[in-house]
């Protein structure tokens, strides 16, 4: 039965979802064991999976109670890693078999990312690890571990939803369905500093006795509308639950709701680490608390008197069920004024299942970014909640879905895609945006959104230079561009690029690099280095400088994106501006804007594939980006045969 048959009862349908969540982890657990067994680690390192040599530092207990050791990356700084808080970890060492030959020898347990700092990490590690077998031992390295954690939650999760009663129950059958929704009644409230929309969606989550969705369109201000909205909430409730998928988002919204004053608990590390986002994590409130020293000190008792048992000492016992009871004491005082005090506790989807978390229950859970979420981890935190406020845009970047299969029987339907299919009277649409120029934006909005979008006035014109066209498209399969790749400063031969000297359409073929990282277009990169250049030479180096214009150069493929990485580090012109230059994948700039955005399509081959760029939602958040400035640079012959892509580039060249 397809998972789209609006007559599926919810639990023949979340039945569908475990199995289809089966194949997923399948499929991810295999590719990781391919990966680790055949990648290399040199290819893992280049992944930014893991971290080889390593200086390891020192160890200590954390005021979790936790073993933690520091390590710190020594080579490879310039590629960005993907360890982040609650991710699993192996250490491993490498060993010496023959000459020019190693065998990588992984260490007897495992561990979990606790911080992460630029190129220093630490640890959390079981109290069995023998930590001194790495300390001081040369090549020693950490790469990601296979994420069984997250994996096993979801399905404990769905498992729970598809047993509920009560509450859960009662949303389950709700969201699946064409059950009419309660809402409270009351005249709407004004908020003089929120547009018409925002406004209306803010008094939207107050009426919501069960659901409500805040559809945010980019640039349309959902993170203020929603900070408004918690903030609101909390008039009426004491606490509300506060969750997204990723670290990040989790993150933006807590750093918005401190700026607003309100208390906020975050459960588990930020990704961003400084001293503001420090400030309000459960970590640091937990060992700023008057009584923290204290019960440092009874652990490292219990620590000390297990580490020095005599044989024989009837005390022992005794002695240790004391200290253990008022350690315990302790910390529940310690937790039960953090969370007494904190008005919002803010956490990822998964996070949600922190045994600090344990027993409670809240009025409102707001899930943000809900349509880059698995639905099967939205109800990990949906069993703690009353009702659901969940803010997001289905039209950006999706789920990500590693196994094709799962893709293609839609896993990748977010929950929030579920209600407001079922439920479309409890979404608000924002329909004011404040970021792009209206030229940029129009595309975006009668592609994805009907036409509802529009630019606010102040932005609507907004351009960094005089009769400057926002949109450009610069079409390689022209092929009569002069790279100058041969002797410029960037260090690139024609001959390393693997094309002719002279500059033909084959100049700007793609090229596979494998699964891992996908394609890659060299000259095109240089091109896109080329025409930035250019277009910084036409605003004028000191103003760009004054005036701190940003740049994000974007390309959907990760390979693409460490060449362009690479020229722009080598190359002497950029090197004033490389502040404001900042250049990743697609997702890697969700939520992110800069006022120019180039764009590296990279598809360029006579049979017009164009992969998963035929996921315009991960599109739609590309052309997004940009405040003033949009420069597409691709294969018009490759990309046009699709209908979106035709229109754009049409668009561009009016």
């Amino acid at each position: 039965m397809s998972m789209n048959d609006k007559t599926q009862s919810p639990i023949l349908a979340l039945q569908q979802q475990r199995l289809l969540l089966d194949m997923e982890y399948t499929a991810d657990k295999e590719t990781f064991r391919k990966q680790t067994e055949e990648m290399g680690l040199m290819r893992l390192v280049k992944r930014g999976d893991a971290w080889c040599p390593l200086r390891v530092g020192r160890s200590y207990y954390n005021s979790l109670n936790q073993l933690v050791v520091e390590v710190h990356r020594t080579a490879d700084t310039d590629i960005e890693h993907n360890f982040e808080f609650g991710r699993p970890v192996m250490f491993f060492r490498l060993i010496e078999t023959e000459p020019k030959n190693t065998k990588i020898k992984y260490f007897s347990f495992t561990g979990t990312v606790s911080f992460v700092d630029g190129d220093r990490m630490v640890v959390a590690v079981p109290d069995s690890a023998n930590i001194v077998d790495m300390q001081g031992v040369e090549n020693v390295g950490v790469q990601l571990s296979f994420d069984e954690t997250s994996y096993r939650l979801m399905f404990e999760a769905l498992e729970r939803t598809m047993r509920g009663k009560g509450r859960l129950g009662y949303l389950r059958d709700l969201f699946y369905t064409n059950q009419k929704v309660e809402r409270f009644t009351f005249q709407s409230m004004r908020f003089p500093y929120l547009n018409a929309t925002q406004e209306q969606a803010v008094n939207e989550v107050l009426r919501a006795k069960d659901v409500a969705i805040v559809h945010g369109p980019p640039g349309t201000g959902k993170t203020t509308t929603l900070v408004e909205a918690i903030h609101e909430t909390l008039r009426r409730e004491n606490q509300v639950l506060v969750c997204a998928q990723s670290n990040m988002a989790v993150d933006w919204i807590s750093e918005k709701l401190v700026d607003r004053g309100i208390n906020v608990l975050r459960i588990g590390n930020p990704s961003r680490v400084n001293d503001k986002m420090l400030s309000f994590t459960y970590e640091r409130r937990f060992e700023s608390h008057p009584d923290y020293p204290q019960l440092w000190s009874i652990r490292k008792a219990i620590r000390e008197l297990r580490a020095h048992r005599k044989r024989g000492d009837e005390k022992y016992h005794q002695k240790l069920e004391s200290l253990k009871s008022r350690a315990t004491e302790l910390e529940l005082r310690i937790n039960a004024e953090l969370f007494g005090e904190a008005r919002v506790i803010a956490c990822t989807l998964v996070g949600s299942a922190n045994r600090l978390l344990d027993g409670m229950k809240f009025g409102t859970l707001f899930i943000d970014e809900a349509a880059q979420a698995l639905e099967a981890a939205c109800w990990i935190a949906i069993r703690r909640a009353g009702r659901v406020v969940l803010a997001g845009d289905h039209c950006q970047l999706p789920p990500t879905v590693k196994c094709f299969e799962a893709l293609k029987e839609g896993l990748d339907k977010t929950l929030m895609q579920r209600i407001v299919v079922n439920k479309p009277d409890v979404v608000t649409l924002l329909r004011v945006q404040y970021r792009m120029n209206e030229e940029i934006m129009r595309f975006s909005s009668d592609w994805f959104y009907d036409g509802q979008v529009e630019a606010a006035p102040e932005v609507r014109f907004r351009s960094i230079l005089d009769l400057d066209r926002p949109l450009e498209w610069v079409d390689t399969s022209e092929g009569n561009f002069e790279l100058g790749i041969g002797n410029d400063e960037l260090g690139f031969s024609n001959c390393e690029l693997g094309v002719p000297e002279v500059p033909s359409p084959d100049l700007f073929r793609e090229a596979f690099v494998g699964e891992s990282f996908g394609r890659i277009n060299k000259a095109e990169a240089h091109l896109t280095m080329q025409t930035l250049q250019d277009y910084f030479e036409r605003i004028g180096k000191q103003r760009l400088l004054e005036e701190r214009i940003d740049v994000g150069v974007i390309s959907p493929y990760r390979a693409q994106v460490q060449y362009l990485r690479r020229l722009i580090m080598k190359s002497e012109y950029f090197k004033p501006f490389r502040r404001y230059i900042s250049v990743n994948t697609v997702d890697g700039f969700q939520g992110q804007e800069r006022d120019i955005i180039v764009l590296s399509m990279v598809r360029s081959n006579d049979e017009g594939q164009i992969g998963f760029l035929r996921d315009l939602r991960r599109m739609n958040v590309a052309i997004t980006r940009a405040r003033m400035k949009l420069i597409i640079i691709g294969d018009s012959s490759t990309m046009t045969r699709h209908p979106f892509y035709n229109k754009l580039f049409k668009l561009c060249r009016e």
